[in-house]
């Protein structure tokens, strides 16, 4: 059963959770990207949270700017560091030496799932990362890949001053496209029923600047046309190696973030697991909930 409840932190941020498992088993948090929110994990919270699969305690919290968590005005109020803090704090309030069994992380989520294992590896037991490029590969793709960086330009579109304004006009008419332009997984576009878009909807319309100031604020997206890559910042090893066990399950249909993300990302991660996964898309949370859950438990119980 999925509770929710509102955690306010002592850096002033309060993140709505969704959760499911008794408070002090094993943690594990799963964190979302764009335009999504915690609920999409719900049926991997009560997956975990059953003592067939692991009794965890699992919690999912909309990220700032997300559902109706904190949403600083501000740019600024969005760079990694800080977002990646109020995971830390908020996994302070369920487990006091600040441990997690495992991080969960997609799209956004895992932009700060990286950042998390590499500056806290002691407090991350096993990472899990689907869909979300590693820092360290998509700055690389994205200096030196035409196709990337083709697939990424949306990012410019997203960073507008304008671009909550038109996502938000005709009941949100430019965002369904997110979901229903990339090629449909094996059941189609099924699981975007009509009570998963009044979820949407209700995200959606509870504000869209925090979730369009993470495109703003990152510098890491395509050149605009006249611009160099130059602007693309190389981060130094220290910033990028991730000494976690982890495990990326990669939906090869995703056409925003393509496989050539995966190439070199042992470099980086030298505990690493990668499962390719064919005839799935960046929404596979969505089209295959229990395959990932599977995928998930078969690597815990991994020694």
């Amino acid at each position: 059963m999925i509770e929710t409840f509102q955690r306010s932190l002592p850096n002033g941020t309060t993140l709505s959770c969704r959760a499911a498992g008794k408070p002090g088993q094993p943690l594990m948090v799963f964190l979302h990207g764009f335009p999504e929110a915690a609920f999409i994990w719900d049926e991997l919270l009560d997956y975990f949270a059953d003592p067939a699969h692991g009794g965890y305690r699992c919690v999912a919290p909309n990220l700032r700017g997300f559902e109706k968590s904190s949403a600083p005005t501000e740019v600024a109020e969005y760079k990694a560091h800080l977002l990646i803090q109020d995971i830390q704090q908020l996994v302070a309030t369920e487990n006091a030496d600040g441990s997690m069994a495992a991080l969960v992380a997609h799209d956004w989520g895992g932009a700060f799932a990286w950042g998390y294992a590499n500056a806290f590896p002691e407090q991350v037991g096993k990472l899990v990362i689907i869909n979300s490029p590693h820092p360290g590969t998509f700055t690389r793709e994205l200096r030196n890949s035409p196709a990337q960086q083709q697939a990424s330009a949306y990012m410019n579109f997203l960073a507008r001053p304008d671009a909550e304004a038109l996502l938000a006009a005709d009941d949100f008419k430019r965002m369904w496209p997110f979901f229903t332009l990339m090629k449909a997984g094996p059941d189609g576009f099924g699981w975007l029923t009509e009570e998963v878009k009044q979820k949407y909807r209700e995200v959606w319309g509870a504000g869209l600047t925090g979730a369009c100031n993470l495109y703003r604020v990152t510098p890491m997206k395509p050149p605009l046309p006249g611009q160099t890559i130059d602007g693309i910042p190389v981060l130094p090893p220290e910033r990028l190696t991730v000494n976690v066990p982890t495990f990326v399950f990669w939906a090869l249909d995703d056409a925003a973030l393509l496989p050539g993300l995966l190439e070199g990302l042992d470099a980086y991660v030298p505990k690493l697991e990668v499962k390719k996964v064919p005839n799935a898309t960046h929404w596979i949370v969505h089209e295959q909930p229990q395959l990932v859950a599977r995928e998930i438990e078969a690597f815990l119980q991994r020694s």
